[in-house]
């Protein structure tokens, strides 16, 4: 069977056809290294990971990227994969150019927003109402960061008879947007809090990204509970602050939203009371009128029969009346003690001693684990003591070793080809030394 016979042209036009056929347009990520734009205007630059790389050539109507591409930058580009022919250089022809992480994560969430809200997610229609007064506050969070101190301390300050509870979740890392959607879930299940916070600290859109995932926003549709978002700083803005009842700026707003300002509470109750008690004076005062009133009219009345009954009769009235204003101040003087009395079983003493009793045990862990890991660290520096010890230079001359050196220059003498005779020399012993002189010099062939 003949064989063909490819020329070198050939053989390079029908390898670019290959390559762009079967590749078409191609996103790859690396970072730009030996980077080269001539007077042409033409861009050209290698990019690479850590195990290979492969040329690049940017022509200058392609280059409509939004930032300057330099060496060391770790980018993402549209490409079409092709055979620089004149050389049979295999390389990449890019159509675009951005930064790497932002870029990928920007178009990912501008993609979920819309559909989203094409499913009507984002619609006011189904943005629930926060209680006024809510019964129990949930947070979901990570326990130790710093949104939870900041949404706590917020929280104390504000109305500290309302309970909190917390769902610990992680707020980023591949694991954290199952965690946060499972205690979204659990906390409707439970119902145990009338209304929700979601939070975290700010960082990068990366950081964030948890917050704009799908499953994250569906859980958040899906709750019967009012959920407050707080995601960030006030800058950040994530799927989530879309599909949430409320988007607070920040962890500590959010906070903020979810409960009323105990200060404010107790001023009306104050202007309550003081309301109640000039209503009272106003129908004391209306009362009294009315008696003088009357009283005026009987004496008016000339009879004396008449007089008396109607004396009698003012008598009977003024003592209901009497009755009447007592048991109604007794009524309302109640009302005001039982409002101040539930307004005194609210005071925050109860809760400061928990997180009093909570630090003292925390410090205890802390201590322990200082501890712990001090006598850890300690054992370690003691093996490696004695791993250094043994391999020390040391060790080898107490064994019946020396240590050779020329007097002058210091250096170590291996071999009788760097001594001649004459030189002086200084033996290391394991314990001393000793200076002498070369006399004679043996040469050793089996060495």
């Amino acid at each position: 069977m003949p064989q063909i016979i490819y020329s070198v042209s050939q053989l390079n036009r029908e390898t670019a056809d290959l390559l762009s056929g079967h590749f078409l347009s191609i996103f790859v990520e690396g970072e730009i290294s030996n980077l080269s734009i001539p007077s042409s205007g033409h861009c050209y630059f290698t990019l690479k990971d850590a195990n290979a790389q492969v040329r690049c050539a940017m022509f200058r109507g392609q280059r409509k990227q939004s930032f300057k591409p330099e060496n060391g930058k770790q980018v993402v580009v549209k490409a079409q994969v092709s055979l620089y022919e004149p050389r049979g250089d295999y390389q990449l022809i890019v159509e675009y150019l951005e930064e790497a992480g932002d870029g990928v994560l920007r178009r990912a969430f501008d993609a979920l927003k819309l559909k989203l809200s094409e499913e009507g997610l984002f619609s006011a229609t189904h943005k629930k109402n926060l209680p006024t007064l809510p019964k129990t506050i949930g947070v979901i969070t990570s326990p130790s960061g710093a949104a939870i101190r900041d949404i706590l301390t917020v929280l104390r300050r504000r109305f500290a008879a309302v309970p909190v509870i917390v769902y610990p979740v992680a707020v980023q890392g591949e694991n954290a947007k199952y965690e946060i959607a499972k205690a979204l879930a659990t906390a409707n299940t439970l119902k145990q809090c009338d209304v929700l916070i979601l939070a975290r600290g700010g960082g990068s859109l990366e950081d964030l990204w948890t917050f704009n995932e799908e499953i994250v926003a569906r859980a958040i549709y899906a709750s019967q509970i009012p959920v407050i978002s707080g995601v960030g700083h006030e800058t950040d803005v994530t799927i989530a602050d879309f599909v949430a009842d409320l988007r607070a700026a920040t962890p500590s707003a959010a906070a903020e939203h979810a409960t009323p300002d105990q200060q404010q509470w107790l001023n009306k109750f104050i202007e309550l009371d003081v309301r109640l008690q000039q209503h009272l004076q106003r129908q004391l005062r209306q009362h009294q009128q009315k008696i003088d009133w009357l009283n005026g009219r009987l004496n008016q009345q000339h009879p004396k029969q008449k007089l008396t009954r109607n004396q009698q009769r003012l008598d009977e009235l003024e003592i209901r009346l009497k009755k009447a204003v007592q048991l109604r101040l007794a009524h309302n003087q109640r009302i005001v003690e039982t409002q101040t009395a539930r307004l005194w079983q609210q005071t925050p003493l109860s809760v400061i001693r928990r997180n009093q009793q909570q630090q003292t045990y925390l410090n205890e862990r802390l201590i322990t684990a200082i501890n712990s890991r001090l006598k850890h660290n300690n054992q370690r520096l003691l093996n490696a003591s004695q791993t250094l010890h043994a391999i020390s230079p040391l060790a080898t001359l107490n064994r019946g070793y020396a240590l050779v050196t020329e007097q002058t220059s210091g250096k170590i003498i291996r071999s009788t080809g760097q001594l001649k005779v004459g030189d002086k020399i200084i033996t290391q012993l394991a314990k001393g030394r000793f200076t002498s002189q070369v006399n004679q010099l043996f040469q050793d062939d089996k060495m």
